[in-house]
């Protein structure tokens, strides 16, 4: 089949950024997303053009770097599936597609498709991990932990940090990457000493970065490739709460 791209094209952090068209034939229905962009960088190398510069690692839907906006959409149109994943099938011949980087004030783009989203992982930095020594690991059924609240914690815990959450929010919010994380770790027994902590320093530092606050518009739970639900956005709310309380009783908050 016969594409149009309009690919957005940046040369630096601090370049004006522009659209540029291009036209790719022959393009097989076979082909991931990726691999028909590898199709157009050859196209261009061999006539001596600049390389479309994206972000990609595991190909398999797993690591989150290929995050890209494909037709307004972050990943594109097949819900609960990465860039990667996407295939060249779900395209019709003579399609125009828009491609374009992550947007958001805590995504700086540094060259054409590829962003900075080391904000995220200064989140994660700030507070979404256990620093408590548990040596080896212990038999599983040391501590009893109910089944509804594991599957919850391994549900959560599918965030890949992709950052189309991120993007799709009106707001740039990254409410539901630190939900996810607050919740794998805060619902099993492991994550609760911690608990308070944890939240209070995720929604700090996160503010610190420049994302934006969440208002349910619940984009976010939609372009998500792993289905994280907003249920998860309530569980870090209350989280919050307990922490502010602790702070304001000068102790450990109940619940």
């Amino acid at each position: 089949m016969n594409l149009t791209l309009k690919i957005y094209r940046q040369s630096g952090p601090k370049a004006k950024g522009r659209f540029v068209t291009y036209r790719l034939e022959d393009v097989s229905h076979d082909m991931s997303f990726l691999e028909m962009l590898d199709t157009l960088n050859q196209q261009l190398i061999a006539r001596g053009e600049e390389p479309v510069a994206f972000e990609h690692d595991c190909r398999e839907g797993i690591c989150g770097c290929c995050g890209m906006v494909i037709n307004g959409v972050p990943h594109g149109p097949r819900k609960g599936t990465t860039v990667c994943q996407l295939h060249m099938r779900f395209f019709k011949d003579g399609d125009e597609i828009v491609i374009e980087p992550l947007r958001a004030r805590a995504f700086p783009v540094i060259k054409d498709l590829i962003v900075d989203r080391s904000a995220l992982d200064r989140v994660v930095e700030a507070g979404g991990f256990i620093s408590v020594r548990t040596g080896s690991a212990p038999e599983a059924n040391t501590i009893l932990v109910p089944k509804e609240k594991a599957e919850l914690a391994m549900d959560a815990a599918e965030c890949i940090g992709c950052g189309a959450c991120v993007a799709a929010c009106p707001n740039g919010s990254a409410t539901l990457f630190i939900s996810a994380k607050v919740a794998h770790l805060g619902l099993l027994p492991q994550g609760r000493p911690e608990a308070e902590r944890r939240v209070r320093r995720m929604f700090e530092q996160a503010e610190k970065e420049g994302f934006g606050h969440c208002s349910n518009y619940r984009e976010c739970e939609a372009v998500c490739p792993k289905r994280i639900s907003i249920r998860f956005i309530g569980f870090a709310n209350r989280e919050a709460l307990k922490a502010a309380l602790a702070d304001l009783s000068g102790g450990k908050a109940r619940g």
